[in-house]
């Protein structure tokens, strides 16, 4: 069993990054990763510490994200299936490590899929309260919307999971509903 737990994967995500909206997106996948989890009947609290760990180096390493990651995190004493985990999200993009496992494929889907949802979630009243997965995929058709979110990487990490969009969507609503007043989505006053 993977050792890391969500205060270790804080502790050491506070030793690279300051920005509150890196952070917001950390508790976001965090909390996707949850109820990908549960859907797989997965170590829940597990999967949710490294969702929120997985941008470990970016804040620093913008333009070379992920190849500072490895080293510190094996230094830190993070484990090989964690690190691994991590690594695999940014594969094609900045890392060669392809997602084998439910749990890297997961992280590989939700990554860009929660900063849709967040976008989505921002321009409505009732922010992830009422948001449904159908305002969601209506979204994800328009490609002037949030279009610095890559739908190719959305669409071919559900391909890998097995998984049809839609249901994908429902899961990371669900999750980061959890956590809707931290991530500042939330209905409106």
């Amino acid at each position: 069993m993977p050792g890391l737990t969500f205060e270790r994967a804080s502790e050491l995500l506070h030793t690279t990054t300051t920005e509150p909206h890196l952070f917001e997106h950390a508790l976001g996948v965090s909390a996707a990763m949850g109820a990908m989890a549960r859907h797989f009947g997965a170590d829940e609290a597990y999967w949710k510490a490294v969702g929120y760990l997985h941008d470990y180096d970016y804040q620093q390493f913008p333009e070379e994200h992920l190849h500072h990651t490895e080293a510190p995190l094996r230094e830190a004493g993070v484990d090989e299936e964690s690190i691994r985990a991590i690594l695999s999200h940014g594969w094609g993009l900045c890392s060669e490590v392809e997602p084998q496992t439910n749990l890297e494929k997961s992280l590989f889907t939700v990554d860009e899929l929660t900063g849709l949802i967040a976008a989505n979630a921002r321009m409505r009243p009732g922010g992830l309260s009422d948001l449904e997965p159908s305002s969601v995929k209506k979204k994800f058709k328009d490609k002037k919307f949030a279009a610095k979110i890559d739908r190719s990487v959305i669409q071919k990490g559900c391909d890998l999971l097995g998984l049809d969009l839609t249901q994908v969507i429902a899961l990371c609503i669900e999750g980061m509903r959890e956590e809707m007043a931290a991530l500042g989505l939330g209905p409106k006053a």
